[in-house]
């Protein structure tokens, strides 16, 4: 078990950290591709052939890629390094941590995305964060893409958030996933966690979440705030803010603020295990034996 209470940070990518998605970076303009035509192609793809929307856009970069750019892991990685971000978001990390560690508590940040996870590897950022879910492919002998090996949609993003509670982070292992873990056992609970989003492909998890006691925070460009106040008033989400995450931004105050509340409700917690373990090994200490108790 981790000393230190861990409190776990979970983005989604595109529009979420970056303002645009990132195939719009380095890929379509690679190959002289207009994104919104690419979109448009890969949403009447997924119509036409009742395909999923990752699924069918993945396809549509390996059509489009095919005779004009090599794609292989190491032309995706390399996509990564033009990517911008928004605002703060290149030392945010480091603030956090830093802030996390003041507090007594153990941060971990997540990228759960519907992406390219071999792109967001390739980024400045990538060595930030403990565990990378998107969407990938497998590569034959030559190192040339040739199927998907996972597709992470808005529902199945879902399933990322239960590995990070129970610490199963192996996409394979599904046996220990679907077991039973008790709680307490489980090495980041649920109240432990912030989800960051920005749009619908994010709101299952936002709904988890905040089912299961944790936290989740939808982002807007500024000015752009009616999707955003939506979530908060059909309570999707429990904060909206710019995605702004320079030093003392909305988001800075925000996050400081929901870490110190998980290090003492931990703490809580904690205390109430060793109060609860006391009395029953006092219970049995009665062998048997009622304890008369007088009102």
């Amino acid at each position: 078990m981790d000393s230190l209470p861990i409190a776990s940070l979970i983005y989604d990518f595109d529009k979420t950290l970056s303002p645009r998605d990132m195939q719009e970076y380095g890929f379509l303009p690679g190959l002289n591709i207009a994104p919104d035509a690419f979109w448009a192609e890969c949403r009447q793809f997924a119509v036409d052939n009742q395909m999923d929307a990752v699924l069918a856009y993945m396809y549509k970069m390996y059509e489009k890629a095919t005779g004009v750019m090599r794609l292989t892991r190491a032309t995706l990685n390399g996509l990564g390094a033009g990517i911008e971000f928004f605002e703060g978001v290149e030392d945010w990390f480091e603030r956090i941590d830093a802030f996390g560690a003041s507090i007594g508590l153990k941060v971990e940040h997540y990228i759960i995305s519907s992406g390219i996870k071999e792109i967001i590897e390739g980024s400045r950022i990538a060595r930030h964060f403990y565990k990378v879910f998107a969407a990938s492919y497998c590569y034959d002998s030559n190192g040339e893409a040739i199927w998907p090996s996972t597709a992470v949609n808005y529902t199945s993003k879902t399933q990322h958030m239960f590995r990070i509670n129970k610490g199963i982070l192996d996409i394979t292992d599904h046996i220990k996933l679907n077991s039973f873990t008790p709680k307490e056992e489980r090495r980041v609970p649920f109240p432990n966690m912030i989800y960051i989003g920005d749009g619908l492909t994010d709101v299952p998890c936002m709904k988890l979440v905040r089912a299961k006691g944790g936290t989740a925070i939808a982002v807007h460009p500024p000015e752009e705030t009616f999707f955003v106040d939506e979530m908060m008033v059909q309570r999707r989400a429990d904060f909206a803010a710019p995605a702004d995450y320079t030093r003392g931004s909305e988001m800075e105050h925000i996050v400081f603020a929901l870490l110190r509340m998980i290090r003492y409700a931990d703490e809580c917690r904690r205390l109430h295990g060793v109060h609860f373990n006391r009395a029953r090994k006092r219970l049995e200490s009665y062998a048997g034996e009622t304890p008369k108790l007088e009102y």
